[in-house]
């Protein structure tokens, strides 16, 4: 099995001034969808993990949550792609759960779910968290230049904190070019 494993805020959304708490606040980073798209095309089940403290905080309630993403699997249909699953950490920072990236406890629920290992996973995010907490499970690392990246050039080396071995991206469309060319060809799983 291909499974992809992707950020939310930043990687498919643009960034709001805080906390994406609304459907209209929800805004996909352009190309970003259509790369989900070609992704599934390819073969790849997508799975989203995501960090949502706004629930934790009371800033919105889960049914809120739920239309949020909602309004993402509609728009990503329209174009005929899927995010087979949204995992999410309801979790404050001060909680200090297993679930909140950095801490692997989403990517494990994924990987367990699913049955994929190893070089069978690939992981996405525009945060490092995102990729640290994915970093043990000996996965592919992709980071792409959008949201808390979009400062970063993908071709000078990452800064500190970023996990060994990952590969960056201008973004997630660029992501999908490297992953699955237009001309219809796949690169092998191990990358």
């Amino acid at each position: 099995m291909k499974l992809a494993i992707l950020d939310r805020d930043g990687t498919l959304n643009a960034l709001g001034d805080g906390f994406i708490a609304s459907p209209d606040e929800w805004v996909p980073v352009p190309g970003a969808l259509e790369a989900v798209a070609r992704l599934n095309h390819a073969g790849w089940h997508v799975v989203v993990a995501t960090n949502q403290p706004g629930l934790g905080r009371g800033l919105f309630d889960a049914q809120t949550l739920v239309a949020i993403h909602a309004k993402m699997h509609r728009q990503l249909a329209t174009l005929g792609g899927r995010i087979d699953a949204v995992f999410y950490c309801p979790h404050t920072e001060s909680e200090q759960c297993h679930c909140r990236k950095p801490a692997p406890g989403l990517m494990e629920q994924i990987r367990d779910r699913y049955g994929a290992e190893g070089q069978e996973i690939l992981v996405a995010g525009s945060s490092a968290a995102h990729l640290q907490a994915a970093s043990e499970l000996g996965a592919q690392l992709h980071m792409v230049c959008t949201g808390r990246s979009a400062h970063l050039d993908p071709r000078q080396s990452l800064p500190p904190g970023w996990p060994a071995g990952t590969r960056a991206h201008a973004s997630l469309g660029a992501l999908a070019d490297f992953i699955a060319p237009q001309n219809g060809a796949s690169l092998p799983v191990a990358l």
